[in-house]
């Protein structure tokens, strides 16, 4: 399966427009997701990971007991790629 290309920054602004929590930064989008505790969090993850597998896209992310940061990059790619926004968009879901 090809990869897909970087997008332009105009596709990136593009995409942000439809993604109103996340943000473009270090070559990556990013967002911050807040639960009420760690289990949810954590469950949140799991789904998250799952989906990853199946896709064979895995965000870079950190959780600090109720809070979830993400970064969404295609590193072959060299940025943010129409993988990263669909993963964005279904991480949103996800939540």
């Amino acid at each position: 399966m090809s990869r897909p290309r970087r997008l332009s920054p105009g596709e990136v602004e593009e995409a942000l427009a439809s993604l109103p929590e996340w943000r473009q930064a270090d070559g990556a989008l990013r967002r911050r997701y807040r639960f009420a505790d760690f289990g949810e969090a954590w469950a949140f993850m799991t789904r998250c990971a799952l989906l990853a597998e199946k896709v064979d896209h895995h965000p870079d992310w950190r959780n600090v007991w109720s809070r979830v940061d993400v970064a969404l990059t295609t590193h072959d790619a060299g940025g943010v790629t129409q993988l990263d926004v669909e993963m964005a968009r279904a991480m949103d879901a996800l939540a």
